[in-house]
């Protein structure tokens, strides 16, 4: 047999192609290098074929159809390239005499011995001489009727120098276990099948048996059995091969291979192959089968087709400790495995980034744990890369993260981000084969803008993560870049939390993109509070542009509110009260109290505002009015500047009408709510202006001068609700009695009349004080003494005018009358039910001695003189007066007995 290609004249060589039609599926795990050729193999002798391989270490064993057995050392030669061949050197050939074909060698190295298959009889020779090894007993180690065999390569004996065996018998339905020794077999177990096995494999106690029929699993230890699936023996050669322990791999109807573990379930999905498989190997984790024209690979991970490989006339395959031999009629060769991270890089390359992740995976248990989890990384974040490139950005995140990516191998891609002072350099070999972000758009800028999205996303995800540990300035700087040029909403965010932006870095670009108002919060966060508000005042003067935010003044006020360095808030200050008094004033008023910021002094934000009016009031305002400070020099400012503000509005022409009317309103407030400030004084600020008369009468009030108050608000201003409503205010806080008088006073003035009036005997003006006069006493009829009043009144006024107040002073004087007959009724009756326990306890013994004490002192009595208290309870004469005197209801029988 040889290769595809070979002529009949030539030398047998290989094809080392893929097939084009499977092109695109393939990957290149294995490479098919020659290790033992035609010509030192046979020579010249056409007619000598291979039918068996057996490889233990650098020995190598070849069983031909001519009876002979031949011995090769096997040597790997490694170009300076790295690629892989092999020297063979024959050592020794041996024909063992019976004439027929060697079916099958297995070597059992601790024995030094080779086990041997042909013309039904398996017998040890020695694997150096190749002569036969005969028994302790005499002759030749032999078993007869052998139609297979397997060596146990997951021993139940714990003999070291002795190898297990399962034989198949050609004559009966059994499996045979020996035991083989360096100069002798022993038969130790023989179980029955239901039906004649062809073919066996076997792993510690467990048989995988191909029969007639199907397949199935043994336990020759117990007898259990498990039937596997159908197969017929006679259309398609059975294959069993042990892949690992209680593992077996078996050619299955339709195609496939099918794997079963020693409880019979698979594990594994199966890897569909050829239906005329004549043999099969695993090099982890590929399967390797081969037909009559193919060699074909499948991995055990993902049961995907990676490799294949033309080869005709294949007649054996076999994996001998991780190496995997085959042979031709004619030759032998090794599938060399490519180094896995080569395979990997393949696969990487030609973007098939799921099954490198797979293969990097199941080799898992192949590699060191250290050199794997840096390997896997690497898969990691170059498949992350791979994803990247073709905008499958969700998936490139998760590689990027389980890959614990160097956030900063992203970073790179994009020009510029990176900040000068970077000390990072990209990974070698590159992870990528992008030389930046527009090689990978090749200009098309809808890519640019989509990775640009991305990286900020993953940027924002990772940044608070120990994954930027060490590159957080790194990150947060590209981070502001991008929010910037991309007028990111995020960008304030980052700017006012914890951020390692380079400064250096960011001012220019911030510039840039006019985003003062951020370089304001960058320079804020780096300590540099003036710089800020220099670049802030810059943009509400008009002087940069940016509309970030409409409420930049505002925002100021507040930022110097806030502040705790004085020297820089004395120094702004003045800025934003020029700007606007009413808000800038916030920068006093609304400054927070906490512990480690220093107090303004009100004296000092006094002088300050002075050249401030407007907001020299509103700090007033805020210190009396909402702070409730009670100083007198600060509650007199606040009167004065009320009252300069409406003296300017009076002084005004035309008069705003609306605004004084406000102003007046805050000063009378001011004036009657007030005690503190300089009555006397504020009084003199106003003596001669007749339009505030309202507010000097609340003057005199303070100062006790009713009747003047009421002067100016009657005669002079001829108000009375006004005059009533002054009664009702200087009386508030004060007891009845001084209510009454102050009512019986304006009704005086009421009905003394205008001493104008009187002069000229006006009548009008005397109509119009009587109608006021009778309108305060039907107002407040319950406030006057009526008998009092009736004696002031004329005598001429009709009692149909007073009635109302008539009826309610009636009403009243009845009201007081009845209350007091029932006070003197109730008194009464508790005096007649005191009189009556009286009596009641004086008809009983009140029984006292020395040795009783009084209830109420409860010192002992010295005398009998005693009084009893109701429920006979006797008590000292002084405990008793005493008690009296102190009772309520003492007070209540002096008051009724002053009635009576």
């Amino acid at each position: 047999g040889s290769p595809v290609g070979a002529d009949s004249a030539c030398r047998p060589e290989l094809c080392l192609q893929r097939l084009d039609a499977l092109a695109e599926m393939s990957v290149k795990a294995f490479e098919l290098v020659p290790a033992v050729e035609r010509d030192l193999l046979m020579g010249d002798k056409a007619r000598i074929n291979i039918e068996c391989i057996e490889c233990c270490g650098k020995h190598l064993y070849v069983g031909t159809n001519d009876c002979f057995i031949h011995h090769f050392l096997l040597d790997e030669v490694t170009s300076s390239k790295g690629k892989m061949s092999y020297s063979a050197q024959k050592l020794l050939h041996k024909y063992l005499g019976l004439k027929k074909p060697v079916a099958e060698l297995r070597a059992a190295s601790a024995l030094e011995r080779l086990i041997v298959l042909c013309d039904g009889i398996v017998f040890l020779i020695d694997m150096v001489t190749l002569e036969s090894v005969p028994s302790a007993a005499g002759g030749g180690v032999k078993i007869r009727g052998v139609t297979a065999f397997c060596v146990n390569e997951n021993p139940v004996n714990g003999d070291p120098f002795c190898v297990e065996m399962a034989v198949l018998s050609s004559k009966r339905r059994t499996v045979q276990i020996y035991m083989v020794y360096e100069d002798r077999v022993q038969l130790i177990k023989e179980v029955n099948s239901p039906e004649q096995p062809c073919v066996v494999s076997i792993d510690g106690y467990f048989l995988c048996l191909a029969l007639t029929t199907q397949y199935m699993i043994l336990n020759y230890n117990t007898g259990a059995s498990q039937d596997l699936f159908p197969y017929n023996s006679e259309e398609r050669r059975p294959i069993v091969k042990r892949i690992s322990r209680e593992e077996f791999l078996l050619a299955a109807p339709g195609g496939l291979g099918m794997f079963a573990n020693s409880e019979g379930a698979s594990q594994r999905a199966p890897v569909n192959w050829s239906e005329s498989v004549i043999a099969a190997a695993v090099c982890f984790p590929y399967v390797v089968a081969l037909d009559e024209n193919f060699i074909t690979i499948h991995s055990m991970l993902d049961q995907q087709l990676k490799q294949t490989l033309s080869f005709r006339d294949g007649h054996v395959l076999q994996d001998f400790e991780g190496k995997v031999m085959l042979a031709s009629t004619k030759a032998v060769y090794v599938l060399v495995p490519l180094p896995l991270e080569r395979q990997i890089q393949d696969l990487l390359a030609s973007h098939r980034v799921e099954e490198a992740l797979v293969l990097t995976e199941g080799a898992q248990r192949n590699i060191p744990k250290d050199k794997f989890q840096i390997l896997h990384r690497r898969i990691l974040q170059q498949a992350g890369f791979i994803k990247f490139g073709q905008l499958q950005f969700l998936d490139a995140k998760e590689h990027f993260r389980k890959g614990q990516l160097d956030v900063r191998e992203l970073i790179s891609l994009y020009p510029l981000l990176l900040p000068a002072s970077s000390s990072f350099m990209r990974c070698h070999p590159p992870l990528h084969e992008f030389a930046d972000l527009n090689h990978l758009a090749q200009g098309d800028q809808e890519k640019v803008l989509q990775c640009k999205k991305f990286l900020i996303s993953y940027l924002g995800e990772v940044r608070s993560t120990d994954v930027v540990n060490g590159c957080r300035d790194d990150v947060d700087t590209a981070l502001l870049k991008l929010y910037a040029e991309q007028d990111h909403d995020s960008l304030l965010d980052l700017l006012a939390s914890d951020n390692s932006c380079v400064l250096t870095d960011s001012i220019p670009w911030l510039e840039k993109y006019h985003k003062y108002f951020a370089l304001g919060l960058l320079y804020h966060f780096n300590g540099q509070d003036a710089a800020a508000l220099q670049l802030w005042i810059r943009i509400v003067d008009g002087e940069l542009q940016d509309c970030t935010r409409s409420d930049l003044y505002e925002y100021i006020v507040d930022f110097l509110c806030c502040s705790s360095n004085m020297k820089m808030v004395w120094k702004y200050a003045d800025w934003a009260l020029r700007k606007d008094p009413t808000t800038g004033v916030h920068i006093f008023t609304k400054r927070p109290v906490s512990k480690g910021r220093p107090e303004v002094n009100p004296d000092e934000v006094i002088t300050y505002l002075g050249k401030h009016s407007q907001a020299l009031l509103l700090y007033l305002e805020h210190l009396v009015l909402e702070r409730k400070i009670q100083k007198e020099k600060f509650h007199t400012h606040l009167a004065l500047l009320y009252l300069d503000r409406v003296m300017l509005l009076l002084s005004e022409s035309p008069t705003d009408e609306g605004q004084l009317t406000k102003a007046r309103e805050k000063l009378q407030a001011m004036l009657r709510e007030s005690s503190l400030y300089r009555v006397q004084f504020v009084l003199g600020k106003m003596e001669n202006c007749e339009k505030l008369l309202l507010e000097r009468a609340t003057l005199h009030g303070k100062l006790e001068e009713h009747d003047k108050a009421l002067h100016l608000l009657v005669h002079k201003l001829r108000d009375f609700p006004s005059a009533e409503a002054f009664c009702i205010w200087a009386s508030s806080s004060r007891d009845p009695v001084y209510r009454q008088q102050l009512f019986h006073l304006l009704l005086g003035v009421y009905l003394d009349g205008s001493p104008a009036g009187k002069a000229q005997g006006a009548c009008g003006s005397r109509s119009e004080m009587e109608i006021a006069a009778v309108d305060l006493l039907n107002r407040h009829g319950e406030v006057f003494d009526a008998v009092r009043v009736l004696q002031m009144l004329p005598e001429n006024w009709s009692l149909q005018l007073l009635r109302p107040f008539l009826n309610r002073a009636v009403r009243a004087s009845m009201h007081t009358s009845r209350t007091s007959q029932i006070a003197l009724g109730l008194a009464r009756s508790e005096n007649v039910q005191l009189l009556h326990d009286r009596l009641k306890e004086r008809r009983k013994p009140i029984l006292v001695s020395e040795k009783k004490g009084c209830n109420l002192c409860h010192n002992t009595f010295s005398e009998p003189n005693v009084v009893c208290l109701p429920g006979g309870v006797p008590v000292h004469i002084h405990c008793a007066a005493q008690r009296v005197r102190d009772s309520p209801t003492k007070k209540l029988l002096t008051n009724s007995s002053k009635h009576t």
